[in-house]
């Protein structure tokens, strides 16, 4: 998990998921989707596919990004936001 804030204007926190297939992509999507909608919080906006290797949920402050190991490689969010503070990795 990223800490953005103060060097990002539309999100706090990116959360970063690795999951090896599209099966565990959608597992990962439902379960964050239903956990959080008992909280009473449902996704702001919803983008890819776990066809596409990439699907992110926008929660406003909380952005969740579920990759399959390719992708994330590919695309290096953690790079791109140098100035973020990572506050936790699970491994």
């Amino acid at each position: 998990m990223l800490d953005l804030q103060g060097i990002c204007d539309f999100a706090d926190y990116f959360v970063l998921m690795n999951a090896d297939s599209s099966r565990q992509i959608n597992t990962l999507v439902d379960q964050i989707e239903a956990a959080l909608k008992l909280q009473g919080v449902r996704p702001h906006h919803r983008e890819g596919t776990a066809d596409s290797g990439w699907v992110l949920l926008d929660f406003i402050d909380v952005i969740v990004h579920i990759f399959r190991p390719e992708e994330r490689e590919y695309y290096q969010l953690e790079d791109a936001w140098t100035g973020a503070t990572e506050t936790v990795r699970i491994q």
